[in-house]
């Protein structure tokens, strides 16, 4: 279970368009990140992604994390 969130995130990658160095680059450019794929690469990997790179990435992406209660099931 351990590539879902791997797997999520590069497929969101993916639908937007776009390459992992693209998006490396964009979160260098706007957030100081490093410039590096496999720095990316091994933060999902070893699903070390803080919350704030989440945000960050998203954000890069177009996207925007959301805090949403669960429906609680009666």
């Amino acid at each position: 279970m351990k590539s879902d969130m791997r797997n999520e995130i590069k497929a969101y990658i993916v639908r937007q368009g776009t390459t992992m160095q693209e998006v490396v680059d964009l979160l260098a450019d706007v957030y100081g990140w490093s410039d590096s794929v496999s720095n990316l690469s091994n933060k999902l990997q070893r699903e070390s992604l803080r919350y704030r790179e989440a945000v960050q990435l998203a954000d890069v992406l177009g996207y925007e994390l959301v805090w949403q209660r669960k429906c609680e099931a009666r």
